[in-house]
């Protein structure tokens, strides 16, 4: 709120008299002011910090700087910025954005490492100056670490990688999408050192897992066919491979992976179960599949019996398990029920 007085435009924490702001001081006792500061945004805070010196404590002490998320002022973070943030924030720190902070590099993350230990999620996605040295800072000083994003981080590599996997054993979130300079020995390392890892982003990364021989996808509903053509370029070795509910893909992500080089030598057993959008043209895909020996297919409407056929005519002693439901339920004759479910046939 603002107030013209005598021609002159004042915001409201210039409106507390002496007299106003010590009487506050001392009603209240410092607990429950640094209380009422803790609900407080960074740019109030700062506001707070230039009322009075008593205010300038309460507003700067470190309590109230656990969580700071500084992406709406990133084209003015530099890293003297980070710097003293760090130095006044000390253990206190649990959670930092720098999110798209450009002008941050790794001085300025090498004594934030030394200063906030306790630092649990830090967000680095964009700020292109930092490299392997910032992992290896926070390898050495950010033991507690648990959700980490280095996304579109281009200088990172596998340094930082195995770095975090010797000093973050906490890790459980980190996302290293477009860090193009990640490969394979870099994720064997992170999760060797990193057992509690849950969830891990490689967008625009090649993986080139040319070894990989079983993979799977159950229940991963974001899979599409774009997966099954990776799979199909750069997994030569795969054998075993669970698409079950990965209602996303269709007979085209399958037609890729008929195609591919472990299709023709390899892959002895493919699961796809509750894809509703497959249909007997995938089966014609897998019939050049040689090595094929075991399908599941178990709730795919659009398989039917004759296309089930037209594969065992191409590979005979493949087992393929299905079931079909009656679109209608069958009339009872002569008063007689049916012993077994019709909706359950294994093939």
């Amino acid at each position: 709120m603002r107030r013209e007085m005598n021609g002159v435009t004042k915001s409201r924490f210039e409106m507390f008299s002496n007299n106003d702001e010590a009487a506050i001081n001392k009603k209240l006792p410092k607990e429950l002011l640094l209380r009422i500061f803790s609900f407080l945004d960074v740019v109030t805070l700062c506001r707070c910090a230039q009322v009075s010196r008593a205010w300038n404590v309460l507003a700067l002490d470190g309590s109230n700087w656990q969580r700071i998320d500084l992406f709406d002022f990133q084209r003015d973070i530099e890293g003297r910025v980070v710097e003293n943030i760090s130095k006044r924030c000390g253990g206190f720190l649990r959670k930092l954005s720098l999110r798209g902070c450009l002008g941050v590099g790794d001085n300025a993350l090498r004594t934030f490492a030394q200063n906030c230990r306790n630092i649990e999620v830090l967000n680095l996605n964009g700020c292109t100056k930092i490299t392997d040295a910032t992992c290896t800072s926070l390898s050495k000083f950010c033991s507690k670490l648990r959700h980490l994003d280095l996304a579109s981080c281009t200088s990172i590599t596998n340094l930082s990688l195995k770095a975090l996997s010797e000093g973050c054993p906490l890790l459980e979130q980190l996302n290293i999408s477009w860090c193009d300079q990640v490969t394979k020995d870099g994720i064997q390392a992170l999760v060797r050192g990193c057992g509690g890892l849950k969830a891990l982003f490689l967008k625009g990364c090649t993986q080139n897992c040319h070894e990989l021989e079983k993979m799977d996808l159950e229940e991963c509903v974001q899979i599409t066919d774009s997966t099954l053509i990776q799979l199909s370029i750069h997994c030569p070795r795969l054998q075993v491979l669970s698409l079950s509910h990965c209602e996303l893909i269709t007979d085209d992500g399958i037609r890729h992976l008929g195609n591919g080089a472990c299709a023709h030598d390899r892959l002895e057993v493919i699961e796809l179960d509750n894809c509703p959008l497959i249909t007997d043209a995938s089966l014609e895909h897998l019939k050049s599949c040689h090595s094929l020996e075991r399908i599941e297919l178990y709730d795919c409407q659009q398989i039917t019996r004759a296309g089930i056929k037209r594969l065992r005519t191409h590979l005979p002693n493949i087992k393929v398990h299905a079931y079909f439901a009656p679109v209608t339920p069958p009339p009872s004759v002569g008063g007689s029920r049916q012993r077994f479910c019709r909706c359950c046939i294994i093939l």
